[in-house]
Order: C-alpha cells, then structure tokens, then sequence
C-alpha cells in the first residue's frame, strides 16, 4: 500500500511520540523516580498515573467539541504538543540528589497532559488522511512505526546511560532531552501537512454552542449504539493494555528485586518488545483486511490474558523477556485496531467530540489499573499478585466487544 503524503506525516507524529511512551512512561522515569532516597516505593508512580489520567479525562469531551469547528482542530493539537515537549525537557533539571520529587511529578503530569491532549486531536486526524478503506493499515502502520522509531532516541539514551553510569542520573536526565527534540521534530510534518477536512462551520457563541453539542450527544447516545457499546468494551480491555505499559518497570523491579537484574537490562527487554511490535502491528493490520479488526482485537485481548497469567509465575530474567515478546506482538495491533474501528462507526464532521470521549473512557479505564495494581502490592504485601487483578477487566471488555458486528460501519 502506497501511502499519500498527508498518512506519511500523520504516521512521523506516531514515529515521534511514540519515544515519549517509551521512554518516559514505561522506562526512564520510573527508574529516575526510585532514585530519589524520600520515596517510598516506585509502584507510588501508579497513583500519579492516575492523576494525570483524571485531568486529562475531564478536559478531553469539552475540548474535542470545540475543536470541531473549522480550523481549530490543529491548533489544538499544536498546543498540547508543545506542553508535552517542554514539559518533557523540564525533566532533565529535576535530580534525584535535590530531593525534589514533587516538582518532577508536576512536569511528568503536564507531560501526560500534553501527550494524551494532543493524541485526541491526532487520533481524530485519522479520518482526514484518509478513507474508510485504508484506516485500519493506515493507523497499525502509525503504530508500528511508532514502535520501531521510538528504538532510535531510546537507544542512543541507553548508551549515554551505559557510558555515565547506570546507577547516576545523569544519563537519564538527558535522555529525556533527547526523547523531547525527537518527539519535537517528528511533530514539524504533522503540522505543516496535515488538514482538517471534516468539520462543523464556525457558530456565534463557538463556547456555548460545543456544550450544547456535547449534553444533545449525552442525550442522543443511543442513536449511537454501537459507539456507546465499543467505548464501554474498550473502557475495560485498554485499562489492562495501558496498566501495563505504564506498570511493566515498576512491577518486574518489585517481584523480581533490585538484585536479581541489572537496570540496563531492565530497559533491553523494553527493547524487545518495541522491536516485536513494529512487525506485528503491521501483520494485526494485514490480518484485520482478511478476518476483520474485530477478530484481531479478540486476538489481542486474549493474547493479554495469557500474558497477565504467566506473570504471575515469573521468577528469572528470561521471563520477562519471554513476556516482553508475547505483549509486544499483541500491543501495537490492538491499539492501531482499536482506534481504526472506532474512526470507521463515528459522524466524521464529529470526530474531535467523539475522540474526545474515546480519550475521556480510555484515560478513566487507565486511573483504575496502575492504582488497583499499587493497592494490591500494598495490601498483599506481594507484587506478584497485584498483576492478576487485572485480568477482569480484559475479560469484561472481551465479553461486552464480542456483540459488536464484525464490519463496522458509521
């Protein structure tokens, strides 16, 4: 498949935050925060996942309305980003020696704010670079891309670590340097290339009129019922699918101890799994045009199943890198499909309110899992079970997905 201009600038933005993901979310700064001697636990990071994740759910509805209207929907976007970049940069002068963990929190939440923000209005170009026919390999393909790309800032990072030091700061610190140029450039394309095609004309009172907009879609939701069901299967399975990104550090340090691995090691399974993502988000993408991406997001759900059981059990280094693979080949696939199903059932000139509230259910769903997972360890006392309280969720959204039909339409 031959990509235009506009998907090819659509998938670099992928390609550039996808590092942030990695690197910040799942990698460097869980290990960043535990070196700082006033904290308690990394798995703490779990409840201020859920914070970030409450702000940006309560801003998403409210916003996507209003950038409906034409020639907002970029400007929106353009904004969050820049919040991401520099919040992401203003990481590297926060050292654990300065005891200052709460100031590197506060830039980690706006980080979140500005990542997540900028990814509704991203998500929601979605259908104004292309067609129905295409969305489901146009948006596996952003995700596979983003995947194997984010292995080049995370790399270069991991060497600067390697050469400074594992057990210092410092090579961290400027790894998030590099992780906010990258994710900066890679955003230029999206800006100067990327139009809103679908929209709503501007109205008087634009403020007034998107809360109008906003409580008749609430009203009318039933003439929408298989967007209404999908987000409720999808609030559900991508709270296990984000829990993990987001806990995968701190949960592997805390059953398998300090000692048993080194850090570097740590960050090379990350690695792996990215690798293994770029081609299986491809493969979910090209399986999906033959058997559906309802049938490969089923796939995915129970390739999350199996993977939560066998965390369960791990005891070495090698099985996490076992594990690593089996997430990896389900992570991008099911994210990539998730998104494109849902761009296929939406009103088109009601993208950004729509992917608002895809973005208000699926941040929601991801206040529940990082925290369920820390209450657990806390309670229990074993991390090792706090990975099984999630496997209902995954099981309540298969079972509430599998009613919707298998070719969706809007």
């Amino acid at each position: 498949m031959k990509l235009t201009k506009e998907e090819k600038s659509w998938i670099l933005y992928d390609c550039g935050n996808s590092a942030y993901s990695l690197a910040v979310t799942t990698a460097l700064l869980p290990i960043v925060f535990g070196m700082f001697t006033n904290v308690n636990s990394s798995m703490d990071l779990g409840y201020f996942n859920s914070i970030a994740s409450i702000l940006v759910a309560i801003l998403s509805p409210i916003l996507g309305t209003i950038a409906d209207y034409k020639d907002t929907k970029k400007r929106f976007f353009v904004f969050f980003a820049l919040i991401g970049v520099i919040a992401t940069a203003s990481l590297a002068f926060v050292a654990p020696s300065s005891g200052q963990w709460q100031l590197l929190i506060v830039f980690y939440i706006l980080s979140a704010i500005g990542f997540a923000g900028a990814n509704i209005f991203y998500d929601s170009f979605l259908v104004d670079v292309t067609n129905d026919e295409r969305m489901d390999k146009v948006s596996t393909r952003g995700f596979a891309f983003g995947y194997i790309s984010s292995v080049i800032p995370f790399g270069i990072s991991l060497v600067l670590i390697l050469i400074m030091g594992m057990d210092k700061s410092i090579g961290y610190q400027i790894g998030f340097i590099i992780t906010a140029l990258w994710w900066g450039l890679l955003t230029v394309p999206m800006i100067r290339d990327v139009k809103q095609r679908h929209y709503i004309e501007p109205e008087p009172r634009p403020v007034v009129s998107s809360f109008r907009r906003l409580a008749d879609t609430f009203k009318n939701i039933r003439q929408h019922k298989g967007v209404f069901v999908f987000l409720i299967a999808y609030f559900f399975y991508i709270d296990g699918v984000d829990t993990i990104i987001k806990m995968v550090v701190p949960y592997a340090t805390s059953v398998l101890g300090a000692d048993a691995f080194d850090t570097f090691t740590l960050l090379g399974i990350l690695l792996v799994i990215q690798i293994i993502a770029f081609p299986c988000a491809i493969l979910y993408g090209n399986l999906a045009k033959k058997y559906s991406a309802r049938t490969m997001i089923i796939v995915g759900i129970f390739t999350y199943i199996i993977s939560c059981i066998a965390a369960f059990s791990i005891t070495s280094v090698w099985h996490i890198f076992i594990l690593g693979a089996l997430i990896g080949s389900a992570q991008g696939g099911i994210q990539a499909l998730s998104r494109s199903y849902y761009a296929k059932i939406i009103p088109k000139e009601n993208s950004n309110e729509f992917f608002g509230f895809y973005n208000i259910f699926g941040k929601f769903a991801a206040i529940i899992g990082p925290a369920v997972m820390s209450l657990t360890t806390t309670l229990t006392g074993n991390a090792n079970v706090s990975i099984l309280a999630i496997i209902p969720l995954f099981l309540i959204g298969l079972g509430i997905f599998i009613t919707l039909p298998k070719q969706p339409s809007a």
